[in-house]
Order: structure tokens, then C-alpha cells, then sequence
């Protein structure tokens, strides 16, 4: 049975946490002295008001959580979040309309980074802050972050981590659930901190700085300017926004290894670090060559350019320092095809996610010596360890469910009007939570030009993406809602 009372009294303490997010931004409506402080009390009375409902409903609940319990309190807290988080750009009048309100919320909540707004210099300092909030909360993902707290219940968090994180290996660095996430998080703010203080000595003011690293640690890529990183011209600025986006789109536990424990070894060794940063490298070197025959870049500013998009785009952060639009078509073609690669396991990132390309490869190498040797025994080895056969085919299982999700929604959205690579792109990067996409939908536009209809098709793809596709897809499976 679904334990209905604890996941009200889960769900109105996520609300309190949504509600004190919220009321961080009044400091920076009255630091800057801006009219939408009210706003901002209104959302978070609200907000309160709903959390307080929800927890009176879930009084004397038992405690205990299933896994069927932790997909629903997971999917639904990004789904209530949004709906909250959405209200101070509505009440504000920023963004009037609902379908724009929500999209860009749970664009913000996914860390996905597509935006409607077609002037976002003109929002005040409060709304642009919300923006880079939501994406860090979303960063390590919502429920992640109250696992920590969680023992007030007196539930684990197992059950919340298995459904917020159903990638294919999630290291623990401690035996106990909470106290991993306490010390990841711990890494997750250590490199905000550090990456704001960088940004400021480049020459960001405090403000732009605290926003942006807040974006890039998240792998979000929300900007407090419509141009992003472009508008710094700063190559500085590029190079540390570059670092850090790659950071965050390693394995954070491998960070902690690394930085708290001094495993160097074990760091450099990991098999699927290894494959991120060679996928990096090479689309780097290939790209930077295309721009240096192709553009009247010099060998330097190519190299810088196409660092940046390849990990912006490989870590799905969606940070523009240029419009790749304006490339030759190889090359826009190219990062098109990288929003597919994705970060590490264990990170901010979204897509594919590398270990599950380490996988695939290894697979598929393995079916090529079958062919030669049907007798062998060929087990699949991710550090020295073999990957079981349920894992392999949760792997398979994911990718042909990723790329039927592409294929239908790129179907649907050309069925409403959108053109042939806008379609394909604004679903690829919807589903992989990347931002930007290609044509029209590129990196110096917005989305807002889509049918209201589309944007909340893809708002359900941005959520699916966040939640590794199973956690969400499940609750539309009728054996999940039979008592057992």
C-alpha cells in the first residue's frame, strides 16, 4: 500500500524548504531596493500556506517508505516545485502567461536552461536570482537535498535516492545515505564558492558572479544575460566558466575522493572519467580544427570557442559564449550530436551519461568477438569489475526508450509546425536538459516563439530527462498502482 499520510507530510516539508528558498530572494529585492519584494512574500505565504495543508494532512502517518513511495513523492515534488516556483514571475507580471510561467520554472528545476524570455536584463535582480535558485536546487535534485534531513521522519532516505537517482552506479562514500549526501553537498557548494570568487576577479560583480556559478555547478546554464557568457568578451571569464562546467559534470563522489580524500589514483583511473574526458577532447580538437579552416578566428580563440561549447554542451549546461548557429553546418551539426553524450554518472549533468556509452561500446565490441569466437565468455568490465547482465539491459532498456521519446516527440513537434532540425533539437535538449537548441531555436533565441501546446509536451520531456526516464514513466504503468 502507498503510504499516502508520510508523502503529504514529505511533500509539505519540501514546500517549507521552497517557501525559505524563496524569502532569500526578498534580500536581494531589498538590496537592490526593486518593487517585486511583495511578490516574492506572496509566493512564499502561499507556499507555506499549501506546505502547512499537506503536513496537517499527513499526521500520525506510519512511518516507512516504500520504493513506490519514493517515485511518487520524487516525481511529484519536481511537479509541485514548479508550480510554486512559477509564482513570483506570474504575480510579478514578467511572464503573464501560465504556460510560459511553468515552462521556464521547470526548465529552471531540471536544469535544463531553455528560456521564453526574449529580454532578460529587463527582469529585477529578485526574478534573475530565482532563476539561477531554481536550477542550483535542481542541480542535485530536490529530494537529494532533504535526504540529509529526512531522519526527522524517522524514514531513510534509500528509497527517495533510488528514484531521484536511477542512473547505473552511485558510489557511496559512506555507509550511511545521509551523511553521503551531506558531504556531497558540501562539494557542491565548495566549488559554487570557489568558482563565484574566480568570476569575481575576472571582473563579474558580486551579483552576476553568485548567479552564474550557481548555473554552471548545476549544469543549468541560466544567465542574467540574454547574450550569456558572450556578453562578457571576456576569454578569462570563458576559461573558468569552461573549468567548472567540466568539474560538474564529473561524478561527484569521485570529486570527494579527490579533494577530501586525496585519491588521486582512483580519481584518474575511473574508467568512465576517462570517457568523458576523451569525448571532450577529441569533439574539442575536431571543432577547434573546423574553426580555424572555417572562421577568421585565430588558432587561440578557436581552441577557447570550441572548448566552451563542447563541455557546455557534453555536460548539457547550454552556456552560449558563441552562436554556433553562425559555424559552418558540420560543425552546428556536430554539437547538435553532443546534447546525446551528457556528464558523468553521479553528476549535475543530464543525457545518456557516459558510463552508460562506456556500456554500450564494450557491448558492442563484445558482440564483434562473438561473432568470431561464439563459445567465449566476454564480461563487460567497468573498473575491473563486471557489469551484470541487469545492468547491461537496464542500460539497452534506457537507451531505446531515450531515442523513442526523441522519435515521437520529433514527430509531434513537427506535427504542430515547428521545422524539421528545430523540432529534432528542442527535443534532443528538452529530454537531455541541455538549453539551447539549433535553427531557430539556437543559442541567440528563445523559445518563446513554440505553441503553448508544445512547451508543456516538452516541460514533461524536461522531467523525464531530470528523473533518468523510469522514475517518471513508471507511474504510467497500471502494475505500479495495483495493491499488492
Amino acid at each position: 500500500m502507498i503510504n499516502a499520510k508520510m508523502i503529504y507530510k514529505i511533500m509539505g516539508f519540501l514546500l517549507f524548504i521552497e517557501a525559505a528558498m524563496i524569502l532569500c530572494c526578498v534580500g536581494i529585492t531589498l538590496i537592490y531596493k526593486e518593487s517585486d519584494t511583495d511578490d516574492f512574500l506572496i509566493t512564499a505565504g502561499i507556499t507555506t500556506l499549501v506546505g502547512i495543508i499537506l503536513t496537517f494532512m499527513g499526521r500520525n502517518a506510519e512511518k516507512g517508505l516504500s520504493r513506490r513511495d519514493g517515485y511518487i513523492i520524487v516525481s511529484s515534488a519536481w511537479v509541485l516545485f514548479s508550480l510554486f516556483g512559477m509564482l513570483p514571475f506570474y504575480i510579478s507580471g514578467y511572464i503573464p502567461n501560465i504556460t510560459d510561467a511553468f515552462f521556464e520554472t521547470m526548465s529552471g528545476f531540471t536544469t535544463t536552461g531553455a528560456t521564453i524570455l526574449d529580454d532578460i536584463e529587463s527582469l529585477p535582480h529578485g526574478l534573475l536570482f530565482w532563476r539561477s535558485l531554481t536550477q542550483w536546487i535542481g542541480g542535485l535534485g530536490i529530494v537529494f537535498f532533504t535526504i540529509a534531513v529526512l531522519p526527522i521522519f524517522g524514514v531513510g532516505g534509500v528509497q527517495l535516492f533510488a528514484a531521484e537517482a536511477t542512473g547505473v552506479k552511485h558510489d557511496k562514500v559512506h555507509p550511511r545515505i545521509g551523511v553521503t549526501a551531506k558531504w556531497i553537498w558540501s562539494i557542491y557548494l565548495g566549488l559554487t564558492l570557489t568558482e563565484t570568487v574566480l568570476l569575481m576577479l575576472g571582473g563579474m560583480d558580486w551579483f552576476d558572479g553568485i548567479c552564474h556559478s550557481m548555473t554552471t555547478t548545476a549544469t543549468g546554464g541560466y544567465s542574467t544575460k540574454q547574450n550569456s557568457i558572450a556578453f562578457y568578451h571576456s576569454a578569462y571569464i570563458e576559461y573558468i566558466v569552461a573549468i567548472f562546467m567540466f568539474l560538474s559534470g564529473v561524478n561527484f563522489t569521485l570529486l570527494f575522493l579527490l579533494f577530501m580524500k586525496g585519491k588521486i589514483k582512483r580519481f584518474f583511473n575511473d574508467a568512465e572519467l576517462k570517457w568523458y574526458a576523451s569525448s571532450v577532447f577529441i569533439l574539442t580538437a575536431i571543432t577547434t580544427i573546423g574553426l580555424i579552416l572555417s572562421s577568421p578566428m585565430d588558432t587561440e580563440e578557436s581552441f577557447r570557442k570550441a572548448l566552451f561549447q563542447v563541455i557546455s554542451l557534453h555536460t548539457t549546461t547550454g552556456f552560449a559564449s558563441a552562436d554556433y548557429m553562425t559555424w559552418i553546418p558540420f560543425l552546428w551539426t556536430l554539437m547538435g550530436f553532443t546534447m546525446f553524450f551528457g556528464g558523468c554518472a553521479g553528476s549535475t549533468a543530464g543525457a545518456i551519461k557516459s558510463i552508460r556509452m562506456v556500456i554500450l561500446a564494450k557491448t558492442a565490441r563484445n558482440e564483434f568477438k562473438h561473432i568470431l569466437h561464439p563459445n567465449a565468455v566476454l564480461p563487460v568490465r567497468i573498473n575491473k569489475q563486471v557489469v551484470s547482465s541487469p545492468i547491461r539491459s537496464t542500460v539497452l532498456a534506457f537507451t531505446f526508450i531515450y531515442i523513442a521519446l526523441i522519435a515521437i516527440g520529433w514527430l509531434i513537434m513537427m506535427a504542430l509546425g515547428i521545422g524539421f532540425s528545430e523540432s529534432f533539437s528542442i527535443v534532443v535538449s528538452s529530454i537531455g536538459n541541455v538549453g539551447p537548441g539549433l535553427g531557430l531555436c539556437g543559442p541567440a533565441y528563445s523559445w518563446s516563439g513554440l505553441p503553448d501546446i508544445a512547451k508543456w509536451i516538452l516541460s514533461f520531456l524536461m522531467l523525464i530527462g531530470r528523473l533518468e526516464l523510469f522514475s517518471v514513466l513508471l507511474l504510467f504503468t497500471p502494475a505500479f498502482w495495483r495493491k499488492r
